[in-house]
């Protein structure tokens, strides 16, 4: 069997135009095989940490119902997690006329939030100002808050910024 020259000259240009490439490609790199380097075992106290749960959770009712399932929720979620022994985080965002569920005179479940606070000592409440001072001038006297409630600014200001920060948001 005969090869006629054009068919020759086509294979040879076609190996040409693959295999120099190739070949210099590989005197380049110093390598003749590709060979993958294994990865790092990874030691044992370098688990990386478990992802922490963030919740927060608004309050803009005086309903006592409405505090009750808020507070609910702030004693069994961190319950589930604990028993999955993941972290987790709670805040309670306190505006409008939510903000009676932290004040001493007027708080219809004062009394649970004492336990709240026993069994999730960790969980954090805080108040809008802005509603606060509002409220001062409508009553014309200081309000009291409950023990370690903190004031924030604007109450809805903070539930965007944590939930830009990555929190997660329930409404009750």
């Amino acid at each position: 069997m005969r090869v006629s020259r054009r068919k020759l000259a086509v294979v040879t240009g076609l190996v040409l135009a693959f295999a120099v490439p190739f070949a210099a490609t590989m005197l380049l790199t110093g390598s003749v095989a590709a060979v993958s380097k294994p990865e790092p075992k990874k030691l044992e106290s370098s688990k990386p940490e478990p992802r922490v749960h963030r919740l927060v959770l608004p309050i803009n009712s005086d309903d006592p119902t409405t505090m009750r399932a808020l507070i609910s929720t702030a004693l069994n979620l961190p319950k589930y997690y604990r028993e999955r022994n993941e972290p987790f985080e709670i805040e309670v965002v306190a505006y409008n006329a939510g903000v009676h569920m932290l004040r001493a005179d007027t708080s219809p479940v004062k009394d649970l939030l004492r336990v709240v606070r026993g069994l999730t000592p960790d969980i954090r409440f805080v108040v809008c100002e802005a509603t606060k001072l509002g409220m001062e001038r409508a009553e014309g006297h200081p309000l009291v808050l409950l023990d370690n409630v903190v004031l924030v600014p604007n109450g809805p200001g903070r539930i965007i910024e944590l939930q830009e920060a990555g929190w997660s948001y329930i409404r009750s």
